[in-house]
Parts: C-alpha cells; sequence; structure tokens
C-alpha cells in the first residue's frame, strides 16, 4: 500500500512539475474514496465474495474521473498553481459528496464508512493484499514503460513535444498507473496521505537523480517503510490508532524538513 502510493506521488509529482503533488492533494485519493464509499454505502455489512473487488473497481473509477478532471484542466490551463489549486478543490468537493453519503447511511454502513476514513491496514486480507498486490505489479508496469516519458515531461510539455513524444501518451500512461494503485489502495486501506509527497523527495535526495528509472523504485522502497514504520507505531498503543494519523505525524516534520532545506539550498545558489 505504502509503496503503491509513493510510486503514484512520483507520478503526480512529474506530470504536474509540482513537488507538492501527490494522489491527495491532486483530488485522485478523494475521488477514490467517493467511488469506495459509494460502494460500501450500496453494499452495506454484505460479506459477499466479490465485495472486496466491486469495491476496488468503484474506487478505482472514482480515481479516474478525479484524474480525467485533472487531466482536462492541465489542457486547458499551463498554469502550474491554477492545477494544483484545481486538484485540492476537486479534494474538498468529493469529500463534502461523500460527507452526504452519511446522512442517507444506516448505523451499520455508517459504522464502516467511518471505520474507513480513519486508514488503517488492519482490515486488509489475503484477498485484498492480492488485489492490491496485482494492481501495484501493473501500475509499476506501466510507470517503468513510462519512465523515460516522465523524464521529458519534466521539462514541460513544449519541451516534450519538440522531442517527439506524445504528452497524451505520457499523461494517459501516468493518470492510469496511478488511479490504478491509489484507488485499490484507497478501497481497502482509506484514504492514506502524505506518502504520496515525501517517498519521492526521500527517493531522489538518496538517488541524487530525478530519473525515473532510479527514483520509481526508490520510491517503493521509501514508500513501504513509511507506510510500514506509521503501522508499528499506530499499533504500540493499548489502542490502536489509525495509520492515516501516525502517518500524518511521521510525513509532516519529514516534508517541511525537506522544503525549508530546498529553499536554504536555493537560497545559497
Amino acid at each position: 500500500a505504502g509503496g503503491g502510493l509513493a510510486a503514484s506521488g512520483a507520478h503526480m509529482q512529474a506530470v504536474a512539475r509540482n513537488p507538492l503533488a501527490d494522489p491527495h492533494i491532486m483530488g485522485v485519493s478523494g475521488g477514490a474514496g467517493l467511488g469506495a464509499a459509494i460502494a460500501t454505502m450500496a453494499l452495506g455489512t454484505s460479506a459477499a465474495f466479490f465485495t472486496g473487488f466491486t469495491v476496488a473497481v468503484a474506487a478505482f473509477l472514482g480515481a479516474f474521473v478525479a484524474a480525467a478532471l485533472v487531466v482536462a484542466v492541465s489542457a486547458r490551463f499551463r498554469s502550474v498553481t491554477t492545477l494544483l489549486v484545481f486538484g485540492v478543490m476537486l479534494g474538498f468537493i468529493f469529500s463534502a459528496l461523500s460527507s452526504v453519503l452519511q446522512y442517507t447511511a444506516g448505523e451499520e454502513s455508517l459504522k464502516l464508512f467511518y471505520s474507513w476514513m480513519a486508514g488503517s491496514f488492519s482490515g486488509c486480507r489475503y484477498f485484498e493484499v492480492a488485489l492490491m498486490a496485482g494492481a501495484l505489479v501493473i501500475g509499476l508496469i506501466l510507470a517503468f514503460c513510462n519512465g523515460k516519458g516522465l523524464d521529458i515531461i519534466l521539462f514541460g510539455e513544449e519541451y516534450a513535444t519538440l522531442s517527439g513524444a506524445s504528452t497524451r501518451r505520457i499523461l494517459f500512461l501516468s493518470m492510469l498507473s496511478a488511479c490504478l494503485m491509489t484507488g485499490t489502495v484507497t478501497a481497502f486501506c482509506g484514504p492514506l496521505g502524505f506518502v504520496g509527497i515525501v517517498a519521492p523527495h526521500l527517493a531522489r535526495r538518496i538517488t541524487g537523480s530525478s530519473a525515473h528509472r532510479q527514483v520509481l523504485p526508490c520510491s517503493l522502497a521509501t514508500g513501504a517503510s513509511l507506510a510500514l514504520a506509521a503501522d508499528i507505531l499506530a499499533n504500540l498503543w493499548p489502542i490502536p490508532l489509525p495509520t492515516g494519523s501516525t502517518l500524518a505525524l511521521i510525513g509532516i516534520p519529514l516534508i517541511l524538513t525537506l522544503l525549508l532545506r530546498q529553499k536554504a539550498s536555493n537560497v545559497k545558489h
């Protein structure tokens, strides 16, 4: 789960050319959350074999809709700031729609929804883990096939076009890969933030490179390590804490430290 969110974050930061972009901030996690919420409310507490698969498909579709809107806006407005603001606003809209669903939910469905919103790895059984692993493998294959395109688009869409690269293909493969991984993880673990922002930054500092052939594998490892550390920290207490909260406690100081160091380095230069 942590590795998938980290790889998705590396995609988003390359496409948006913004160090703060990730599936959570760009609204993709919000879209996945809304899709999962709709499926959860519809299915209730039924224990059908295909319940997990249905929720994963709904989360993927929600993530893909959100990503399609972000791509459409990026094609119309070249400003990266506009794209980032749009992603944040989109996330708020999806969150508001999810909140509206709470008023129509029954007691059991509402309890399940609140538990899901907190973010946790404890509810994942072998079937859910298998689905996330499958989504991760497919997403990473797409990511590595698109690695050179991500490297090129870091210099801007005009440069990519002059280089003969298809920006539409790069954006489509990036969003498809990110949505597949983010949607599946969000469906079963809830909306987990900060992994997608922090892990790619750590990967770039560790590898000393922005080439995605090196950044993607390192992001996968750092994202998995952050998620594991958050889960261990969450379970140290007599009453386990939500993993989403512990991820925020770890991720916020790390990202602030990285950004402040980067700013200090830029001032020196």
